[in-house]
């Protein structure tokens, strides 16, 4: 309990924390967060009588940062790595934003012999970038503008991102100056190597098979002004696919649903009786 690391198959370190006793939960951040970005859902499920398992992705916070290995395959036997080594079973995997392709490809490869819900939070399944079949999804552009954001000044352009990630370019948002602070803080935490090849990853990677292999309660959420990961192109398409989805959209809601005061409170609700239930 607590915080430790765990060894992948390919000698990489996974750094992860540890909370409370129960039936558990793991949580997969989003790009270009770490574990820490689940502080207040891991105090919540913890004090409710849960475990809360939160993991940084290679490259992101504490973990190594080796400079191969960031595509969504890779990422899926990470995870399935880290919950072999803690003999994890009956699990509900909650997946943030590209954590929820993780999730996805997670099922996909590995099945759900050890889980039992699966939680896709503002998620990029099933698919991400535009085109004739996906004419929601995102232009080529912007993911090669935000690949060159990092390349030439990250710092300022993580502060600048931060704006649309949170809402707080909306009128009457709620964001909060520490949401701001603690999103560039985790982001720069990130290697460059890293924030690159998963813009890369999640531009290009295809969750629809992924998809249709989920055999297990699965909760959909998204918010409605996400706009990072639009949610006609995503969330809304992925609890069409998935077999045993229940959709809630967030009026107003930001892609950074778990942060933002009063969406993030809204969503403990529905995640403990989504857990309950």
């Amino acid at each position: 309990m607590g915080t430790g690391t765990v060894t992948t198959r390919d000698g990489e370190k996974l750094f992860y924390k540890d909370w409370g006793s129960g039936p558990t939960v793991v949580f997969i951040h989003g790009w270009p967060l770490n574990a820490d970005a689940w502080e207040d859902q891991m105090q919540c499920v913890a004090e409710n009588g849960f475990r809360g398992i939160a993991h940084d992705r290679r490259g992101h916070g504490r973990s190594t940062q080796p400079w191969e290995g960031y595509d969504f395959d890779t990422f899926a036997d990470d995870l399935n790595d880290l919950l072999t080594a803690l003999d994890l079973q009956d699990v509900t995997l909650v997946g943030h934003s590209m954590g929820g392709g993780e999730l996805a490809r997670y099922i996909g490869r590995h099945g759900t012999d050890r889980i039992s819900k699966a939680v896709l939070l503002s998620a990029i399944p099933p698919l991400m970038s535009r085109s004739d079949s996906n004419p929601e999804g995102v232009p080529a552009e912007v993911f090669e503008e935000i690949r060159d954001g990092i390349r030439k000044e990250r710092s300022q352009f993580w502060k600048d991102t931060a704006e649309g990630f949170l809402g707080g370019n909306r009128p009457d948002n709620r964001a909060t100056q520490g949401n701001r602070d603690a999103f560039w803080l985790m982001a720069m935490a990130q290697s460059v190597k890293a924030g690159v090849d998963c813009v890369t990853a999640f531009e290009q990677t295809d969750f629809t098979e992924d998809l249709k292999k989920f055999d297990v309660p699965t909760l959909v959420v998204h918010g409605d002004d996400d706009q990072v990961v639009p949610f006609e192109a995503t969330g809304k398409k992925a609890a069409r696919i998935v077999p045993d989805a229940t959709l809630k959209v967030y009026e107003g809601g930001s892609h950074g649903i778990a942060l933002v005061p009063g969406h993030k409170e809204k969503f403990h609700q529905d995640l403990l009786a989504f857990l309950r239930s």
